[in-house]
């Protein structure tokens, strides 16, 4: 029985990550790792979790899709999709997703997908021993015109070609740029 917020969102994460059809195998067995973290994990959802947590980002593409909104992260130091980690507020990752996407670009009116582009686990300093975020990475249309404001987590924040991404950057995000594109 769901009795709180944090059993809504958890509950949430397994549905989504249940129901999702992966683009291909690989991604499919990291669908099913993710769901093995939650069932072995209840606080898998959150950053207290040393093991890993899931986390929720956004490719924020302008309305022709031919560009990408990406922050320069004041802490990697690599460019980057807009997200992190989920809140007690987030009713669901769609929700964690668009959330964390609007509050990092400013950008009012966000059209998110309906449905995760991928899944990537990536190795964070989130504890003093290391810990894992289990990224549920989604996409989202800016509406037209839109102007984006930068954040405090971030040094730098702009628009880019899907074909030209910068540099520090890494496989993940090009191929969420690329999958995203696509939808």
């Amino acid at each position: 029985m769901i009795t709180n917020a944090h059993d809504t969102l958890h509950a949430d994460a397994v549905r989504v990550l249940t129901r999702w059809r992966a683009p291909d195998a690989e991604q499919d067995r990291r669908r099913r790792e993710f769901l093995e973290h939650l069932a072995a994990y209840p606080d898998g959802m959150w950053r207290r979790c040393a093991a890993g947590h899931i986390t929720a980002s956004t490719a924020v593409l302008d309305e022709s899709r031919s560009r990408v909104l990406l922050t320069l992260h004041s802490k990697v130091k690599a460019w980057l999709q807009l997200g992190g980690h989920c809140e007690p507020a987030d009713l669901t990752l769609s929700e964690a997703a668009l959330r964390e996407a609007t509050e990092e670009s400013g950008i009012a009116g966000l059209r998110l997908l309906p449905d995760p582009v991928q899944i990537d686990r990536h190795f964070v300093r989130c504890h003093p021993e290391g810990s894992y975020h289990l990224d549920v990475q989604y996409a989202a249309i800016a509406p037209a015109g839109a102007r984006h404001h930068i954040s405090d987590e971030s040094e730098d924040l702009r628009w880019f070609e899907v074909g030209a991404l910068p540099e520090p950057t890494d496989e993940a995000l090009r191929r969420l740029v690329g999958r995203a594109t696509v939808r």
